[in-house]
């Protein structure tokens, strides 16, 4: 195959270069850069070499080869020469000749370093010494052994390194690798990644009326593109599909090496600031950069984005509609007309009075601002919503896949340790166990906040400052939600931890295993601890009250806390709207931000103890880059941001029906998000390896049971935490002329005040004699009635149809969702073709590559045939040559042989 050796080819061949398996750090090499100059074979271009001093720390000290990988690592001069002599320790140097005798075992040699090409030649020693060596010496010699053989396998494969001299007692030390365009190519032909050659097709464009409207759309968006280069979406170049393995950091375990990793250089101007924040993301470049598994999980950050975009304007409207219908509210304005009277039971014993429901004006308007029909038509759409970004998001995918060449990529993954079922036994128990512990805590540590509410609203009971009396309940509520948003917080930092735990020792098969069962325990801890208590709010609170005179008590004295009087779906908005803007400001935001700086500053105050002041030789005036980035903190993976995005995807779509702005809140906090996770990636982490994916994974299948689950739950919000049914049912049912008038009064039942048991009715209310009855919210027969105070023909009527419209809105939204599932297919109608166009392409273009070699053997042949009269010695010699060509040719006409065969 014909291979183009550009700057693209180049990148495309390192991005997946790994080392095979006898070295036992197997890390990948990246040469994933995106130079400004022009690269040749992974090295600069000789006419621009004056260009290398602009870029610090991007090449060999005094050389032109780019520095592909870092390894670090932390030494300590052995002492026990300073401890017997009299002399301070003389800086060692690597070309010193030494033998070490420890533990009765022999160990000689060393690696010399030369100064321009950064090879490493074995010597012999000379004049050995035998030395004693302790615990921590002999320690220490044992990784400066495993480091140098590592080293001379690196050297031995072809690598260029070049090593930093140790000359203090102890320090930090870098080994800087090269990988020239031999090892590259080499190693992409071992791996079998994909490769473009040189055929070229054209892909098809949409015509009509959608490339007028594409053209357009681009014409719109030119000022939102970011200022880096532009992949070419006309052309593509042919590639075939291959495999790449998998390997493991173990000397790093070992504690051998401290870190390895590539350097970073590019891609904060147009991406990573703030300043940039209303440009599109460049997605190829990010996947050039990182690798095709961070550029999905950006690329799928800025789908969910975008998709905000029109949800929060629906949401706006949506509120807007409240906030204009407010004033023709009829429930809401007879709950605020005080000559209607409606006086209420006492809520609490004693010290409680009784008070009239107008008082609680200001709650039922506001409750209508998110408790009104529009909210319902919010509902559907944003199940609908959910299911249109995971079918858009599919066809993304499959495009990505298909231009960045990863639809026959095989994730192909050894198993860690062969282990029986009785081995896993103990690991799963405990795994079982653990879980139903934790989440019995997040449902104690709810109650316990429950507990807080009652309490501190009977204290505030007893105060005799009117104004403390009148706002109980803000100020109970308020308090509450941020005890509540302080232990989401601790706990999420402790699940996480646990999590990780559980999955070690339950020990899964391969690390594909390890991360999908990480990240299913870590889900689950994190969404019960996130949403137990809007679950308390939305479905229990005020259900298990009771009635006056027969109310359910917590503890001795204290009663269970009821809803408002306008409903519980107001309680519901400020429970998930300071919950979900903590979450997002604090621990999405303020904590991805303070976290690595404090770790870095950590790190530095740690080395600067432990280090002696010494005077390091190898320590240039302007910091190097591979002296940077080791300063940053290591990537631990995509998790926490997937995991913060899909609590935040579960607040947008569970309780949409409590809360409209969410959607709102969720796109302010992800326009910063996406430039504070690049900046994050790109100056407070140290570049990660390359690793290619063909999917988000698992985090697809969790989207969508919470695009499932949201329809159920929103069903229930406005059948049972809402006021909607109750509502529809008085205005079609029970209304006199078909309105909403009278609906406060027939929501309320009565109760005789002289049933109230002894020692519960309040001390020293004035109204005490004028009083004969008080209302409570409830449909409930009155004290007259020969079944008083026993659920009404009223509240059998409303619970049937609540239950029945659960059961419609369900349906009709799962219908709704099946079908635009089915209306949108998962691959686009022009990438399908693309897909069969280039298999048909790669059949011809391997076909006329085989008859032509054919075609090249043939005439050999027949060039033979009419030569044969000629000498015995000439036909030895054509038939030698003739064997030769033949011998050269074998294998690049087996591999298309093959490559058609399996085409």
């Amino acid at each position: 195959i014909g291979l183009e050796q550009d700057e693209q080819n180049m990148m495309h061949f390192s991005s997946t270069l790994g080392l095979a398996s006898p070295w036992t750090l197997g890390f990948s090499i990246h040469n994933t850069h995106v130079f400004p100059f022009q690269i040749i074979n992974n090295y600069l271009d000789g006419t621009q070499r004056g260009a290398v001093d602009s870029v610090s720390g991007m090449h060999f000290r005094g050389s032109k080869r780019k520095v592909d990988y870092v390894l670090a690592y932390h030494y300590r001069k052995r002492l026990a020469q300073h401890q017997q002599g009299t002399s301070p320790p003389e800086p060692m140097n690597r070309a010193d000749s030494m033998a070490v005798f420890s533990n009765g075992e022999t160990r000689k040699g060393h690696l010399e370093l030369q100064p321009d090409s950064g090879q490493h030649i074995p010597q012999e020693p000379l004049g050995a010494q035998v030395i004693e060596l302790g615990p921590l010496d002999a320690l220490e010699e044992e990784k400066r052994l495993q480091r140098e053989e590592y080293e001379h396998n690196l050297v031995a494969a072809g690598l260029e390194i070049e090593k930093d001299a140790e000359n203090k007692s102890q320090g930090l030390s870098f080994v800087r690798i090269h990988a020239p365009w031999q090892v590259l190519s080499r190693e992409a032909e071992l791996h079998k990644i994909k490769m473009p050659t040189k055929k070229m097709y054209a892909i098809k464009e949409e015509g009509g009326i959608l490339k007028k409207l594409n053209e357009i759309w681009c014409k719109l968006t030119e000022p939102l593109q970011p200022q880096v280069p532009q992949e070419n979406t006309k052309m593509k170049s042919l590639s075939y599909p291959f495999s790449r393995e998998k390997m493991y950091f173990t000397l790093i375990a070992n504690n051998v090496y401290d870190a390895a990793y590539p350097l970073h250089d590019l891609l904060y101007q147009e991406w990573a600031r703030y300043g940039v924040f209303y440009k599109f993301q460049p997605i190829d470049l990010i996947r050039k950069y990182f690798g095709e598994k961070i550029g999905l999980y950006f690329a799928w950050l800025g789908l969910y984005t975008e998709f905000l975009i029109p949800s929060s304007v629906v949401g706006i409207f949506v509120f807007l509609y409240g906030c204009i219908t407010i004033e023709s509210d009829i429930p809401s304005k007879e709950m605020c007309d005080q000559r209607n009277a409606f006086t209420m039971c006492p809520l609490c014993d004693k010290f409680c009075d009784y008070w009239n429901l107008s008082s609680a004006c200001a709650t039922a308007r506001a409750s209508h601002l998110f408790d009104n029909p529009a909210t319902v038509f919010f509902s559907i759409f944003m199940a609908l919503w959910a299911t249109m970004f995971l079918e858009q998001w599919k066809r993304l995918q499959m495009r990505l896949s298909y231009f960045w060449d990863l639809t026959g990529l095989e994730e192909e993954e050894d198993e860690k340790d062969k282990l029986t079922w009785n081995d896993r036994i103990p690991g799963y128990a405990a795994n079982c166990g653990l879980i139903f512990f934790m989440i019995m805590l997040t449902f104690s540590a709810v109650f316990g906040v429950i507990v807080y509410r009652i309490t501190t609203a009977a204290a505030l009971s007893f105060s005799t400052n009117e104004t403390t009396r009148s706002n109980i309940r803000v100020t109970v509520t308020a308090t509450a939600v941020i005890i509540n948003l302080i232990v989401i917080l601790i706990l999420d930092e402790i699940y996480g931890a646990v999590a990780k735990w559980l999955t070690e020792i339950e020990v899964p098969k391969t690390e594909k295993a390890f991360e999908e069962r990480l990240i299913l325990k870590a889900f689950l801890l994190k969404f019960v601890n996130s949403y137990a208590p809007i679950f308390y709010v939305a479905f229990f609170k005020g259900r298990f009250v009771g009635r006056p005179g027969h109310y359910v008590y917590v503890f001795d004295g204290y009663r269970m806390e009821e809803c408002a009087p306008g409903g519980c779906l107001m309680e519901l908005c400020i429970q998930l709207s300071i919950i979900m803007l903590g979450k997002q400001l604090i621990q999405n935001n303020l904590f991805e931000i303070g976290i690595p700086k404090l770790k870095k500053l950590f790190r530095k105050l740690k080395d600067g103890r432990t280090e002696p002041k010494e005077m390091n030789t190898n320590q240039s005036k302007d910091p190097q880059q591979w002296d940077l980035d080791y300063s940053l903190e290591p990537f631990t993976g995509l998790t926490p941001e997937y995991m913060e995005m899909i609590i935040q995807f579960g607040f947008v779509t569970l309780f949409v029906a409590s809360f409209p702005l969410a959607p709102l809140f969720a796109l302010l906090n992800n326009i910063i998000e996406v430039r504070l996770d690049a900046k994050k990636f790109v100056t407070e982490l140290r570049r990660p390896d390359t690793v290619r994916a063909k999917d988000i994974g698992i985090w697809y299948n969790i989207l969508s049971g919470i695009g499932k689950l949201s329809v159920i739950i929103n069903a229930f919000v406005i059948a049972v935490t809402s006021d909607f049914i109750p509502r529809l049912m008085y205005q079609y049912a029970y209304s006199q002329n078909g309105t909403m008038h009278g609906f406060v009064n027939h929501t309320l039942s009565y109760f005789n005040v002289s049933h109230l048991k002894a020692g519960t009715q309040p001390e020293n209310s004035p109204f005490a004699q004028d009083i004969l009855f008080c209302r409570f919210k409830d449909y409930r027969e009155p004290p007259w009635s020969p079944n008083q105070y026993e659920f009404s023909k009223q509240y059998w009527a409303v619970l049937s149809a609540r239950l029945a419209f659960v059961i419609l809105f369900q349906n009709l939204v799962m219908f709704l969702s099946v079908l635009v599932d089915w209306m949108i297919p998962d691959i686009p109608k022009d990438i399908s073709e693309q897909i069969k166009k280039e298999k048909s392409v790669l059949v011809d273009f391997f076909l006329k590559e085989e008859h032509e070699k054919l075609k090249l053997i043939e005439s050999f042949i027949t060039r033979d045939k009419h030569k044969h009269k000629s000498g015995t010695k000439d036909q030895r010699s054509r038939a030698a040559s003739f064997c030769q060509f033949n011998q050269s040719q074998k294998g690049s006409v087996a591999s298309f042989s093959s490559q058609h065969t399996e085409v």
